[in-house]
């Protein structure tokens, strides 16, 4: 039975990525720190999954175990030396933190002698996440280990999709998901390329693919947040009931199709259907999203290469609207929310430093008048 080592046993892990390898066939070692979780996989062997949706049926997750990489580091490292593919889904911040532990995979695998081709894939909601991750892994390998990676592992980028919000059972494994995923894996930097996955998309050139799901996905469902959190929904089902902020999202995301048929040729029927599909995920009523859960880290949602800003940016420089993310930004830079650390740290710099250079300094901006519109749109919204 082929094996696979992941990084992240939270819900996305197993209820996304566990789902899809072990309808291939895979026995799946999870790494994590969070103790309950991996003690629970151990013990039971096993979770289930209950999909969002009429008669919510179950999906039974079996061939599983889970390795604390903080208190047993050196089982994670023989796991990957005899790995037949590595994914992560543990957010783009810890992707740094576990750099070392598979760059020491990679060296116990030249150790060994194991030269079948391997992938990674770092499954995060980020634009090049696996080169990124490759980045982080070769400051950890020695000149003969780095060697052996630049023949033997790939890091081909992914792009993954499925809603999975934030929840509670007493069953710590039990985990609830939409019915809809996408999961898209790029061949140009893959090594193992016999190894393709069912239910998994794979395409040459990735990067068209995974701005369509940022800038549609991400940015749809922020704009739905922030919206929401500004007329007072808690949860993202009661911000779309909301007439007004259901029309910001359909007009953001429309600005969004014209750049992405700007850059890349989509098809605008295409898109259109896409993006009504993408709304209708946000508004299924099995699913209890809230607001703080979707907006949460509101500093790093305002990144120069993130959802808003971005698409703000590129669409300025195609000469095409953006009003309607420009607002949304305003709602961003009012939004609180006690509980999240970003939130709090974003009112602290607002109360501290003027407006124009808070904006500079947490969207990296440096167009002045872009700056300003931006500064306008948060003064009157």
């Amino acid at each position: 039975m082929k094996k696979a080592v992941h990084f992240g046993a939270g819900n996305i892990g197993r209820g996304f990525i566990g789902e899809i390898l072990f309808e291939n066939g895979f026995e799946i070692a999870f790494v994590d720190v969070n103790e309950k979780i991996i003690d629970a996989l151990n013990e039971r062997g096993s979770y289930e999954i209950e999909i969002a949706e009429d008669g919510q049926r179950h999906i039974a997750v079996s061939g599983v175990r889970g390795i604390n990489n903080a208190k047993n580091p050196e089982d994670v490292v023989a796991a990957i030396a005899e790995a037949d593919l590595i994914t992560t889904a543990i957010g783009p911040n810890i992707l740094p933190f576990i750099a070392g532990l598979i760059a020491q995979g990679i060296e116990a695998r030249k150790a060994t002698g194991n030269q079948q081709p391997i992938d990674v894939l770092a499954c995060e909601n980020m634009i090049g996440g696996s080169a990124f991750l490759y980045e982080e892994v070769k400051k950890h390998l020695s000149e003969e280990g780095l060697a052996f990676a630049e023949e033997f592992v790939g890091f081909p980028n992914a792009a993954v999709d499925r809603i999975v919000p934030a929840q509670s059972h007493e069953d710590s494994l039990f985990v609830v998901v939409e019915p809809f995923n996408e999961w898209v894996v790029e061949t140009s930097r893959m090594k193992n390329t016999e190894l393709q996955l069912n239910g998994v998309h794979y395409e040459t050139d990735l990067e068209p693919f995974i701005e369509r799901k940022l800038f549609s996905v991400n940015s749809g469902h922020a704009t739905s947040a922030y919206t929401g959190a500004y007329y007072g929904a808690k949860t993202i089902l009661e911000a779309l009931q909301n007439v007004t902020v259901k029309n910001t999202v359909e007009a953001v995301l429309a600005e969004i199709r014209s750049l992405l048929i700007a850059k890349w040729n989509f098809d605008e029927a295409a898109l259109v259907e896409y993006h009504k599909v993408i709304i209708s995920r946000f508004e299924n009523p099995f699913i209890v999203d809230d607001v703080t859960r979707v907006a949460r880290t509101p500093i790093r949602k305002l990144g120069f290469d993130e959802r808003f800003i971005r698409p703000i940016r590129e669409l300025k420089e195609c000469g095409l609207r953006y009003d309607n993310l420009l607002n949304t930004v305003a709602y961003v830079f009012q939004y609180r929310d006690k509980a999240d650390e970003q939130s709090v740290q974003l009112q602290a710099l607002l109360a501290e430093k003027s407006l124009t250079e808070v904006v500079q300094e947490v969207t990296g901006l440096t167009d002045a008048d872009l700056i300003a519109e931006i500064v306008n749109a948060v003064e009157v919204a």
